[in-house]
């Protein structure tokens, strides 16, 4: 895996209605732990899509060294599918039977490949991630979100990738679960590009990618040396504009008083011209005289005007917009006391499994009130 990488070249690519997501990037992710960061909407994902695949750019390409491994935000599954199935190693298994069953068919040893121990890895793996427990047979529709994520990752593992793909990879884990989900990580060694808002997740990179402008811009360290570098960064800019506001506001000022010396420097001259009594021609060439010097003084800092607001701009430009998630909920209409939900004795049974112990969930409900419901992946929330 030491020669796992993925190399972006001149990458460009945007929506059908020409919303444009990158432009012209070029890249390269090597071995180790990276993770990308960037504003929702950015694109992050979309990237992912690129790299992996799914997506194909417009102009550019995607060079991925090794076998690569894609666990998407949104997993496509779907209820009917089996564990075994989910984790691609359901033919794999059945031709292995059938070869313990006599059954010599070319074609059993071909599906089979290296894959001999399949069944010990599938196992291991499972109990790494806490879903030993699960059956190879046991239908999807009866797994939690966390428990599905946990085996699509375990899917990917199983396939030992060189180069993988992660995109919101603890999104419905609980704590243990995402514990878990670190400790697998962390034995990967190949090229890991990751997206996610987990920040304990994102401590245990090696590397932040992010996704600014359509650029792609590296920071060694985890996510807090990130920040620490991003803050650093912030407050230079800050103290680049401040400065170039104070240039700006120096060079009009001295552009108005250059012209207030200039309107008294005409005025004067116009006096002392009439009061010496010179023929107008000699009059009229010392007045175009002095109106051609005020006008290259007002030139110059007219130009130092135009060159610090320039200046301005371009340090502007290095400020980073904050990004502020602003919710505003309505005042309850709730009186105080008020039953919203009551249950008694509740059991629910799942894929032939009773969810709650006897004799059953009592919950009552009132209002005004705020309840955090917590619980293991699968424990029936």
């Amino acid at each position: 895996m030491s020669g796992a990488s993925v190399v972006c070249t001149n990458l460009s690519f945007s929506w059908p209605d020409d919303t444009p997501v990158v432009q012209d990037l070029s890249f390269a992710v090597g071995p180790g732990r990276t993770g990308l960061v960037a504003p929702n909407g950015s694109g992050k994902s979309t990237l992912l899509r690129l790299l992996a695949g799914e997506l194909r750019p417009s102009a550019g390409s995607v060079t991925v060294d090794g076998v690569l491994g894609h666990l998407p935000q949104t997993l496509p599954l779907t209820a009917g599918l089996t564990v075994a199935e989910v984790l691609g190693v359901a033919d794999v298994i059945r031709a292995i039977d059938a070869v313990e069953s006599g059954d010599v068919d070319e074609r059993h040893f071909t599906t089979i490949g290296d894959d001999w121990d399949i069944e010990e890895r599938t196992r291991d793996r499972l109990d790494r991630l806490g879903l030993g427990h699960l059956a190879l047979d046991r239908d999807l529709g009866t797994l939690s979100g966390g428990q599905i994520v946990s085996l699509g990752l375990a899917g990917q593992l199983l396939r030992r990738p060189d180069v993988l793909l992660l995109d919101e990879p603890t999104n419905n884990l609980d704590r243990e679960a995402r514990h878990r989900l670190y400790g697998a990580l962390d034995d990967f060694h190949g090229c890991l590009l990751l997206v996610s808002h987990d920040r304990e997740l994102l401590d245990r990179t090696d590397r932040i990618a992010e996704l600014d402008r359509g650029g792609l811009h590296f920071f060694g360290g985890n996510f807090t040396a990130y920040e620490e570098a991003v803050r650093a960064e912030q407050e230079a800019a800050e103290r680049t504009v401040r400065s170039a506001e104070q240039d700006l506001k120096r060079e009009k000022r001295e552009l108005q008083q250059a012209r207030e010396r200039a309107e008294r420097r005409q005025s004067n001259a116009a006096r002392n011209l009439k009061n010496a009594g010179l023929p107008k021609i000699f009059a009229g060439t010392m007045k175009r005289g002095a109106q051609e010097s005020a006008g290259r003084s007002g030139q110059v800092h007219a130009g130092r005007v135009g060159e610090a607001k320039a200046r301005l701009d371009e340090a502007g430009r290095a400020l980073r917009e904050e990004q502020r998630i602003v919710v505003e909920l309505p005042d309850t209409q709730v009186p105080a006391g008020r039953t919203l939900f009551l249950g008694e004795r509740l059991r629910v049974r799942l894929g032939g499994r009773e969810l709650f112990a006897e004799p059953g969930v009592d919950l009552t409900v009132r209002g005004p009130e705020r309840i955090a419901l917590t619980g293991s992946n699968g424990s029936g929330k």
